[in-house]
This record gives structure tokens, sequence and C-alpha cells, in this order.
């Protein structure tokens, strides 16, 4: 009764939409001026022209702008609309830096550069070839890819904010790759104008969640109709086990969008059909009485860890739609509004390898752990954006934005454990909900020139405020897979709460001469957990409730002070260094504080007592640039306090299955010195070969951990490498555009061996639960066949490289598609 169909979802946006349009006072778009604080317009949209410079001080400064004869300090010319391989636009200054003269370093990636080298199936597809950063995406439509970035792992959701326009899509609900991965779900990929990562907490203007970096995603906002139809096609041959089968995946993307006076509009749509791999596989301690089948092998710490069939065996169905409205409340003054629907149908039989000894049938052999991995789980998520913003490039501007997220439906059905005779599972269920979870962010900044817009000072300010709401109870259901909304009412687990954060912030960009600009900002941050509860309870091998226990947790509060400095020079027009030093504070998400919950077999277990982490991070930039590429060599040093890291290891259960258990707590002190190269260079040797590539490399460690419990003999934390942080990370690739209708793409990713515990005593590699060392080998070829209709044809990794990151990874997968342009 809780199935929400993807038609569904499809009508309730076409409802929200509906609905969203008869508030006109909320829709809205600027002019050709780009304007985003966290979130960009794509450049050069509007139609309509500015007025006539009236004030005599702008005439006099466009004046002294043609007089300057030295390079200015970070005074790159903003992105251009497009050009023929679209590497200026890749190494213009991203908008939202140049709108709030923000001092992070960039990467940027556009439409045009990604439907030519990218097999494009998700939006977190086009960050695989940017310096230093990997997504944990583990098949096509997957919900839980994490970004990862140079310093911090494949656990640290909460450590990178992600936005699209004015949406944050980061979910820091949590900080983790389960239920609080990014919602990358909402964007359809046709929607992607351009997308810009910018390195570190080195502006005041963002929360200290920003330590591993923030990224923008800017949608193709349109100052003309038109109307955009991708299909993609993806199959991957599958063989590891004994599991052998072919996954297919299909994907339907749409965008169009038109501006008609003073308002322009967008819609986007997307829908998935997605089979994957085994996403986990179930072990057991020993090989299970009166079976074969079972394939000998151990965990990654090299106990034993028999693997008796797959976990999670998933065919997913998503269906996301967005409406972005803007209007020109006046010439330089626009309103935006967005609203986004998200609907997911997935269900996951999971496979076993055992059979009976008495009867040679198929049976799970009394291992409870495959009762985890049969679910059906319906979600239907909905988020709204709205602001208001100036762009007069005058003495005062301002930026106003407010979102929220709703967990409309989220809920996951599964049996409590597998019966007696070894064939099926138990009547009595699990209901696992997380619908009326909800957060919402509010941002109010503003710029203020004191001596015009190309003076030497540009102060900019603002407010912020979060709540994030957790609502996590666990029912049991008589029948696990015919209940109503909470079974039979008695509750397995509940874990319930909130975080509040205010902060205030002021930022100076001070140029000292033109070539030369010094930043400094602050962030004063307040920051709140309340209402946190648990309840736990003890059961019997069959799912009887034996005793319960409940706690009202702690509050907890913290207020501190971040400051920010920068310091940039240009040598000359080809040359800059920059160096940072900044100060972030990433304060417990409320799942960290108060969520037990197992995910995909996995269960994990809050902390109420954890203390906000500490960042100092420090940086030095040099750069060389030329019209077609740039090289830039970064030296870090991040050192971090009361860091808050999560830790899994196996735990082996009365019935002798291995569940992975998860556990979070603060590390006293780590750090991650280190360096990355990048380059980008168009016209290699001959015309039309462009070459990027980029090594990062970081000697993590733990500096110290005093709290930290051994359980493998007597083993220490202390000088062994930071969880999921290799040593090296590297990427070669290269372009080769034969003319302006085909394009041919090869590249290389590459990532050292990765511990997952903190006393890096997981040293087993290929086996599920390991962090391996990998190479992965992708292909593509792009054409244009027309001027309207283009194909693909693409390999990701081409040489089938078997690895695990906890999770087995894709194999070869074939992947063809074909847009039309209207």
């Amino acid at each position: 009764m809780f199935r929400f169909h993807a038609f569904g979802g499809a009508s309730t946006l076409v409802l929200c939409g509906a609905l969203s349009a008869s508030y006109s006072a909320a829709i809205a778009q600027t002019a050709d001026r780009t304007l985003p604080p966290v979130t960009v317009e794509g450049p050069n949209q509007r139609l309509v022209a500015p007025p006539a410079a009236k004030p005599q001080r702008q005439a006099a400064g466009a004046a002294k702008r043609k007089k300057r004869p030295v390079a200015t300090a970070n005074a790159k010319p903003p992105a251009p609309r497009d050009d023929s391989t679209g590497v200026k636009a890749l190494l213009a200054t991203p908008p939202a830096v140049a709108r709030f003269q923000l001092p992070q370093e960039s990467f940027s990636i556009t439409a045009k550069q990604i439907d030519e080298t990218i097999n494009l199936k998700d939006p977190e597809d086009a960050l695989k070839y940017l310096p230093s950063l990997f997504v944990r995406k583990r098949n096509d439509g997957d919900n839980q890819a994490v970004l990862a970035t140079r310093t911090w792992g494949l656990s640290s959701s909460a450590r990178t904010l992600i936005y699209y326009d004015d949406l944050l899509v980061s979910a820091l609900i949590g900080n983790n790759n389960s239920g609080a991965s990014p919602h990358w779900n909402l964007v359809s990929p046709e929607a992607i104008a351009r997308i810009d990562f910018l390195d570190g907490p080195f502006s005041a203007a963002y929360p200290g969640n920003s330590i591993g970096g923030v990224l923008l995603i800017t949608s193709k906002m349109p100052d003309h109709a038109f109307a955009v139809a991708k299909e993609t096609v993806s199959i991957q041959p599958w063989n590891q086990y004994d599991t052998k089968n072919v996954y297919p995946t299909s994907q339907s993307s749409m965008a169009a969008g038109n501006r008609e006076g003073k308002l322009s509009w967008l819609v986007t749509a997307n829908y998935l059909d997605s089979y994957q791999q085994p996403l986990t596989y179930t072990t057991n301690g020993s090989i299970p009485s009166l079976t074969s089948g079972a394939i000998p092998a151990l965990n990654k710490q090299g106990a034993v860890a028999d693997v008796v069939g797959t976990g999670t065996l998933a065919h997913s169905e998503q269906t996301s739609g967005n409406l972005r409205l803007a209007y020109d409340v006046t010439p330089l003054v626009q309103a935006t509004y967005s609203v986004g629907i998200w609907n997911n149908d997935q269900m996951s039989n999971p496979q076993t390898y055992l059979t009976s000894t008495a009867n040679g049938l198929p049976t799970f052999g009394g291992v409870a752990g495959f009762a985890s991995n049969e679910y059906v789980w319906h979600q239907t998520h909905l988020s709204n954006a709205v602001a208001l913003r100036s762009d007069t490039k005058g003495v005062f501007d301002f930026d106003l934005s407010a979102s929220s997220y709703n967990y409309l439906q989220d809920i996951m059905l599964n049996p409590f454990t597998v019966t007696p005779t070894g064939v099926g599972f138990s009547e009595i269920g699990k209901i696992t909900r997380n619908d009326g979870t909800n957060w919402q962010n509010v941002d109010l900044k503003g710029i203020w020139r004191p001596f015009g817009v190309d003076g030497s000072q540009e102060i900019s300010f603002g407010l912020h405020g979060d709540r994030y709401y957790l609502n996590n109870p666990v029912y049991q259901s008589a029948v696990w897979n015919e209940t109503s909304s909470t079974g039979t009412g008695q509750l397995y687990s509940d874990g319930v709460g909130e975080t509040l954060t205010g902060a205030l912030w002021v930022q100076d960009a001070w140029k000292i001469v033109p070539n030369l600009k010094l930043t400094l900002g602050g962030r004063f941050e307040d920051w709140r957990a309340e209402d946190g509860f648990n309840l736990n309870t003890t059961t019997s091998a069959a799912g009887a409730i034996t005793s319960t226990a409940t706690i009202n947790q702690p509050g907890l509060s913290a207020t501190n002070f971040s400051p920010k400095v920068s310091l940039s020079y240009d040598p000359n027009k080809d040359w800059n260094i920059t160096a940072n030093l900044a100060e972030a504070y990433r304060y417990p998400t409320v799942t960290e504080l108060y969520q037990n919950i197992t995910v995909d077999g996995v269960a994990s277990f809050a902390n109420p007592n954890l203390k906000p982490e500490q960042d100092i991070n420090a940086e030095l930039n040099i750069e060389r640039k030329w019209d077609d590429g740039r090289v830039r060599l970064t030296l870090f040093d991040e050192r971090v306090y009361n860091a808050i890291i999560s830790q899994t290891t196996d735990v082996t259960s009365s019935t002798g299955a291995q569940v992975p258990t998860t556990t979070i707590g603060n590390v006293a002190a780590i750090q991650m010195p280190g360096f990355e190269l990048s380059a980008l260079k168009d016209n290699i040797v001959v015309k039309g070969l462009q070459v990027f590539g980029s090594v990062t490399y970081v000697d993590s460690r733990i500096l110290s951990d005093p709290t930290f419990v051994s359980t493998i003999g007597n083993t220490t934390a202390d000088g062994k490498r930071v969880p999921n942080v290799p040593v090296w990370r590297s990427t070669l690739g290269a372009t080769y555009r034969l003319d302006d209708a085909w394009a041919f793409t090869l590249a290389a990713r590459y990532s050292g061996k990765q511990f997952s515990t903190l006393d890096n005593t997981d040293v087993v590699s290929h086996v599920f639960g390991a962090f391996d060392y990998y190479t992965v080998v992708d292909m593509k070829v792009h054409y244009n066949a027309t001027q309207n209709f283009s194909f693909d044809f693409g390999i990701d990794n081409l040489f089938n490289e078997q690895y695990f990151l906890f999770h087995p990874f894709p194999g070869r997968t074939y992947v063809l598609a074909g847009k039309y342009t209207f």
C-alpha cells in the first residue's frame, strides 16, 4: 500500500509545477548577468539590455579599466558562452567566484566537454576526470553516491557542499555513504550547463562542511526556446563468485525551456530503469551444516568469511523532475523558484549459493544475513528553493535564498530472518521509515563595493541558518511485505533529533595593488543539537521483542569563530601564486548523533556525545596559464582535531553470520599533508588533441587517538593512515577532435590502497569489504551526425578491472546513447 509508482511521481511533479506557476511573485531570473552566490546561472542569459549607465561613478570606473596597464590579481574573464573546444570556458573564473571574490581555486567542466568526453548516465559521472575527485558510484542510478575529495574519503558526505542552482543537494542530515549521500538523482543530466568545484574551506561564505570543497552545478536557463531529449542504454556482463549475469540500464532524459520577456523557464525530467550487479555479498564465519556451495574466503582483516551468496541484488525504477522559473523584477533584480521531485521504487532479491546436501535444492542454510538484503523500498522526496538577487555591479548587491528538502515517503520493508527450513523468509519483518525527515537552509548575503565595481575593496557579508530533523522509527510487522504503516505498533528501534546552526560572516577582498590581493574573512557560528531520543530493543532469533530501553539524549551546543586569509599575486598575466589559510568547524550531524540502523546488511551505531571537529587547512597554489591550457601545483597541509571518523568491522553473530558494523567516534588529531598537480592543454602536438590529467599524493596520519579500542590483538591507531584516504590518486586522459563532428576520448583513473579501520588491520585485498587499489580505463566516441542529432558509444572499465571499495564495483560496461536537440 506504500507504493508510489513512477507515473505517480510524474503526476505529482505536474501538480507542483501547476501550483508554483500561480505564485508569480516568487518566480524570476535576472538578465544577461550571472548572479549566484552559491549557485550560478549560465552566462549571457538575458535578452533584456541593462539600462544606460547613469551614475558618473560608473563611467569613471569604465575609464579606469581602460587605463590599467598591469595584471589584476584573480581578475580573470567571465566564462564565455562557448568556444570550439570548450577550453576557455573550463579555464575561466566560475561566475560564483567572480561575484563574491571567493579565494578558492577551482576546476570546471561544461556541458560541451561532458557531451564529448564522458559516458554520462548520471550527473555525478561528469566529475570522474576532475583532479582529486572520486564519486562512489556503484551502479547506474545509485542513490548512495558519495563525493570523495583529495583529503576526505568515501564516508565523508558532510565534508563537501553540493549545490544545484539554489538547492543544497548535499544531505547534511548525516555523514556517511548510505542515507546521507547527496541527492544527485534530482538532477537530470540534460539540465547541466556547467559544474565548478571550489577547493577547501577558504571562504567565509560557506559553512565548515566545505572542508572538502564546494561543488556548484548550474542549470541551462535559456534565453530562447529549446528542447532536448536523450536515450541512453548500458549493458554490464558480470561474472564474480557464482553470480553470472548481464545487467542492463535504460535512461530517458529531457530538458526544455524558453524565455518570454521577463520570464524564463526550464523543465527537466529523467526516468531510469536499472538492474544492478551484486552490491554486497552474504558471508559466514563457517560453512553452514548440511549444505554445499559455499566459496571459501577471508574478510579484509583475515578472518574466515565464506561467501554463501549475494547480498543486495536490486532492480530500481527512478523518476525525477524539476521546474525552474526566473523572473526579472527589474532589469537588475531577479527572482527564481524551483521545485523538484524524485521517486524511487527498488527491490532486492538475494541469491544463495548454498544447496542442501539432503535434497540438492537451494537453501539459505540458516544464515540470517540474507534477510536484511531482501527488501522493498519506496521513496518520494520533494525539494523547493527560492531566491532573490540583484546584479547592479554598483556599490551594493544582495542575494537572498532559501531551500527545503522533505522526505514525503521513505519506507523499506524486509523480513526479520530466514525460515528454519532454509527455504524462504520469516513472515515477521521490519518497517524502516525515514519519511518526515526534512531540512531547511536560509542565506542572506550582501556585497558592498565602497569604491565602485573596480575599486580596491569589495566586502561581502551574510547571515546563514539551517535546521536538520531526523525521524527514523523501525517497526515490527506481522507479515513483512503486507503491512500497515506502523506494523504491529511495536518498535524495534527509533532515532529522533534535530540540529540547528546560525552563522554570521564577513569577507574583505582588498587589492593592495592591482596584481596583489589580500582576502580576510571570518565566520561566527552557533550550533545546537536537541530533542535527541533513542529506543533500542533486544529480540529473540525469530524477531520477538524481549526487552526495550529508551533514552532521552543530552543536548549539545558549540559556538565558534573561524578566521580565513588568502593572498593572491600575479607576477604577470600568465602566472598566479595564491596562499590560503583557514580554520573551519564541522559539526556532528543528526544521524551521527542519533541514528542506529541497518542498511544493506551494515549495522551502524550513533554516538550522542560527539564533539565538533576543528579543521586547520593551508595550501599554496602555483599556476601557469595559456589561452588553451593550464598547469597548477598545489601544496597543502590539513590538520584536524576531534575528527569524527567511522570505521566498519565484521562482528560475528550468535548464528555465525558476519555482520559489518559501523561505529563512530572522535579521533583526537590527524594530519594530511600532500600535493596535487593538475594540467589541461589543448592542441598538443597536433591540432585538436587535448590532454588532461592530475596526480595527488596525501601522507595522511593519525597523530593521536587515545580512545581507540583494538578489536584484533593489541593494535593501536596512532601513526596509522587515516581511513578512506589513498596515498596516491591520478587521472590521465586525452580527447582528439578530428573535426566538429567527431571526438574520441581515452582516459585512465588510478587509486591506491585505502584502509577502512583506524588501526589499518584490513590488509587483505580483493575480498568483499576491502578497499582495493585499482586502475580503470574508459573510452568514448562522440559523433554529431547532424546539427540536431548526436550519437555516443563508450565503454567504462574497458579492461574489466575487478575491485572492491567495500562493495564490488562495476565491471566492463557498454554504453550507447542518442540525443536530439529541437
